[in-house]
């Protein structure tokens, strides 16, 4: 059975059964994915967007992508996350639709590993 190896730390309530993680193995650069109900606009998916911060605010080097036949997003970190240091995952309602619909409000996710 895998271990859990973040941490999740805060999650909004409406979201809380909706976040879990499923890992077969370790690396210092957990791969969020982010599935999403209905087709997004790809130009909103982006790093102003979407992002990685530390808990003091840092801004975090990442590669996301956008698997649009699965409406899924992925956000890589570009460097390993630090062991003990929290980290925030946010989704800004400046993610749409195709249909332009956006987040009711904002995601914002607290882990560290």
């Amino acid at each position: 059975m895998a271990t859990n190896y973040l941490k999740i730390e805060e999650v909004p309530e409406a979201l809380q059964k909706k976040v879990h993680q499923n890992l077969a193995f370790r690396t210092g650069n957990f791969v969020w994915r982010v599935k999403f109900s209905t087709p997004l606009n790809p130009s909103t998916v982006n790093a102003t967007n979407m992002y990685l911060t530390s808990e003091t605010g840092e801004l975090l080097k990442t590669d996301i992508r956008y698997d649009a036949e699965n409406s899924m997003i992925e956000v890589q970190p570009l460097e390993p996350y630090a062991e003990g240091v929290s980290y925030y995952l946010t989704i800004t309602t400046k993610v749409r639709s195709r249909g332009g619909q956006r987040l009711k409000e904002p995601v914002k996710i607290k882990f560290n590993l």
